[in-house]
């Protein structure tokens, strides 16, 4: 039976949470965490501290911020811990394979996708923006490639026509922590065989850029709703309103066609804005404009001209 008495966890964001709290209310043994460093955030630029951190002090863990991790000073200060285990979850940095390799048991990842689909830093978003009807988690033993390692154990889960690229996250975070406490489990009782990832199933999940904001409203209904979707929160789906730009939100995909010309607004009710598409009409019922804060479009026509016929995405 593999001896996984000390586990050293790796990770920062949100997503990572409930992957830790899973290894702490199950009773395993986390010497040290490893986050980045805190950072200033939001329109204040105020220092926060990464969610990670905020669990881990709760529970009196050490934790260490190295901004960096490829020098002999911090693997040695690793050392110390004694670790038999590393456990990535969203760290946000790529590990030297001296890193990898430093504990017995290596280390292994938690990640937002059923491997070998979207390698990469943005499995999530990549799934819906591909209009894919399921995902899931893996815990995969890393190596030194991008999201190359053996794959220990996955599940899937299904993704909601409504969820957008944070709900989803909450959705799998969950999942990624039950998942690992089995994968530990069986790796214990050495019932956890690895399996070579195919690589002619491969594909990868770059990060997001800005680039991707804009809309075509060319495009079809069901393809704008995965970009709306898929780009919330970061980095929004946009497009423009009498030289402003407009971000819609909560879109609809209707049964219903139409001949107009692509980004002509078709109705404007306390339901939402449907607008022409390429092929198709979507609804959206919540939008910000340039300058004012999201809100429900029943909100916004109070205080705003928003007729039929005015078209979205002109110069």
């Amino acid at each position: 039976m593999a001896t996984i008495d000390k586990i050293i966890f790796m990770g920062t964001p949100e997503f990572a949470v409930p992957s830790l709290q899973a290894l702490l209310e199950h009773g395993k043994n986390v010497v040290a965490v490893i986050c980045q460093p805190d950072r200033p955030k939001g329109r204040g630029r105020k220092v926060q501290q990464p969610p990670v951190k905020v669990l881990a002090e709760t529970h009196k863990i050490p934790v260490l911020q190295p901004t960096k991790i490829r020098t002999e000073s911090f693997h040695n200060e690793l050392l110390t811990y004694e670790p038999d285990l590393f456990i990535v979850t969203a760290y946000g940095r790529i590990l030297p394979e001296s890193l990898l390799s430093l504990p017995p048991l290596g280390t292994i990842n938690v990640h937002g996708s059923l491997l070998p689909k979207y390698r990469g830093a943005a499995p999530i978003q990549r799934a819906i923006l591909n209009g894919d009807e399921q995902t899931g988690i893996t815990i995969m033993q890393m190596d030194a490639g991008i999201d190359t390692g053996d794959i220990l154990l996955q599940k899937d889960m299904p993704i909601a026509s409504d969820d957008t690229s944070t709900t989803l996250a909450i959705k799998m975070s969950t999942l990624g922590g039950d998942l690992l406490v089995q994968a530990l489990d069986l790796l214990r009782e050495d019932k956890l065989p690895p399996t070579a990832q195919n690589n002619d199933f491969a594909s990868d999940a770059p990060m997001l850029t800005k680039d991707e904001a804009p809309i075509d409203w060319h495009q079809s209904a069901t393809h704008i709703s995965c970009q709306i979707r898929g780009l919330d929160p970061w980095p929004k789906a946009t497009t423009t309103l009498d030289n402003k730009w407009l971000r819609p939100f909560k879109p609809l995909v209707l049964t219903r066609q139409t001949d107009q010309k692509p980004g002509t607004i078709i109705e404007v009710s306390k339901q939402g804005i449907c607008v022409a598409t390429g092929d198709g009409v979507l609804l959206f019922s919540e939008i910000q404009l340039e300058g004012k804060k999201r809100m429900a479009v029943e909100a916004f026509i109070l205080g705003h001209k928003l007729a039929a016929g005015l078209i979205l995405g002109q110069p």
